[in-house]
């Protein structure tokens, strides 16, 4: 998986040098083995295959680490040129003003995998990384100032980047001041805000980062899934400070936090079945919030009473024009389908679909969004159009993220007045603001629609 996301040198082909290491690995103590064969350097043409023989090897070892927190060591072999070629904090460490002579140096707050990660680096100029460890990796790459290790460590996590575990690399981007990964985080957590929020990695955020996300002004949520989010964190909080998960304790921990929650912007029924009742909230205070939404002179609040700005969706149109005749759009329960294409990464949040050529009318959608053939979102809607040759939006329940490079297939099957627009003049390429869209004709589309004409003139997005 490194191999493709990072390229690198091609990794030794010799299948003795893969056994080399295996046996590094797993005895750790090899120097028998090698000092056996009075010419091993002979097998191995290139100085970086016969550094690699060294790594994590005992033989010609003149310094040693014992890694990891108590009780979860590993000791771990070195040699102090090849380290010192490979990071300028081990330079300084053995060959500076300062150094000092020791055998045996102790590194607590560093995970035996992620070291040995970054010794593979420096020793085999090969990058093996993994998503358990690639954070603790990017720690040690940072600590002693490997810089390509960080930055291909910065590349991994940008790559895996999800709703899922945006809100966490969020909070590890600012603590290893990482601006160019914090922007990528920012843009998921704000396209697909809902998703970040209910997801399991924001309730083991730190206070600053909760807050940075509740003040977001373009954060496209709804104010009450902020408001279950924010007391999700208060509990998993509650956990972490070894107090019992009460209201009073969950009201306790989110402190100031709770007037980041743009309370008085949810819908009247949102507030009163569900904050108003979920007893975080004072007396005063939700009294103050119910006269704010009904009386014509409003108490003064301390919770925000400007909804979010939010994102707002640009849209794709991929058509120059279009039409209607007598005899079309016909659907009868068939797919129009089409490929596209970003250069950058966006969030596709829904279609902008053609209507009726007759008069207003109602239509039933099924729409899906598939990536190499797997559904990556569906959703049965209904519209309604009016009889003009305008596009009518149709969403899914979550924006979706789309990335670079990569064809997906949008498809829609449409059940309505068969006598509608159709677009003409369609384009393969299509700029809009700093993204570029590429669409091919899909072969799951089996109603006509294609890149020069047919239905699904519009994708909505986020960018």
């Amino acid at each position: 998986m490194a191999a493709e996301l990072f390229p690198t040198k091609k990794p030794v082909p010799t299948a003795s040098v893969q056994q080399y290491q295996q046996q590094n690995l797993t005895n750790n103590n090899t120097s028998g083995t090698a000092q056996g064969c009075c010419n091993w350097q002979g097998l191995y043409p290139t100085i970086r295959e016969r550094n690699s023989v060294m790594y994590n090897n005992e033989m010609m070892a003149d310094v040693h680490f014992v890694v990891g927190p108590p009780g979860g060591t590993q000791r771990v072999p070195g040699h102090k040129y090849v380290l010192a070629v490979g990071s300028s904090v081990f330079h300084a460490m053995f060959y500076g003003e300062l150094a000092e002579d020791q055998d045996e140096i102790r590194i607590p707050d560093v995970e035996p995998p992620s070291f040995l990660a970054m010794l593979k680096y420096i020793y085999c100029d090969e990058i093996d990384l993994c998503a358990d460890t690639v954070l603790a990796t990017l720690y040690a790459a940072k600590k002693y100032i490997v810089p390509h290790l960080a930055r291909a460590c910065v590349n991994f996590l940008e790559t895996s980047l999800s709703a899922k575990n945006a809100c966490v690399l969020l909070s590890q981007s600012c603590l290893f001041e990482e601006p160019d990964l914090t922007q990528r985080c920012w843009e998921v957590i704000d396209a697909q805000a809902e998703l970040a929020l209910r997801s399991e990695g924001f309730c083991d955020i730190d206070t600053q980062t909760l807050e940075s996300i509740l003040q977001r002004e373009t954060l496209n949520a709804k104010e009450m899934v902020v408001f279950e989010a924010a007391l999700n964190w208060a509990e998993a909080e509650c956990q972490r400070q070894d107090l019992p998960p009460t209201i009073e304790n969950k009201r306790l921990v989110l402190g100031k936090a709770i007037y980041l929650i743009r309370i008085p912007t949810m819908a009247l029924e949102d507030f009163a079945n569900g904050a108003a009742q979920s007893g975080v909230l004072t007396l005063n205070e939700t009294n103050d919030i119910f006269l704010w939404y009904t009386a014509a002179k409003k108490p003064d609040l301390l919770f925000c009473t400007k909804p979010r700005k939010g994102l707002s969706p640009q849209r794709c149109h991929r058509f120059q024009s279009c039409a209607y005749r007598s005899n079309q759009w016909r659907y009868r329960g068939r797919c129009d389908s089409i490929q596209f294409a970003v250069d950058k990464r966006v969030f596709i949040a829904g279609f902008g679909l053609y209507g009726s050529s007759c008069g207003s009318a109602e239509y039933s959608a099924k729409i899906e969004l598939k990536r190499q053939g797997v559904p990556l979102a569906q959703r049965l809607i209904k519209y309604f159009s009016d009889g003009s040759s305008s596009t009518f939006p149709v969403w899914f329940e979550y924006p979706v993220q789309i990335e670079p490079d990569t064809f997906y297939t949008a498809s829609v099957v449409l059940d309505g007045n068969e006598l509608s627009y159709f677009g003409q003049e369609g384009m393969t390429e299509v700029q809009c603001g700093k993204v570029t869209f590429q669409f091919q004709c899909s072969s799951d589309s089996t109603n006509g629609t294609g890149v020069q004409g047919g239905q699904i003139p519009e994708l909505i997005f986020y960018a």
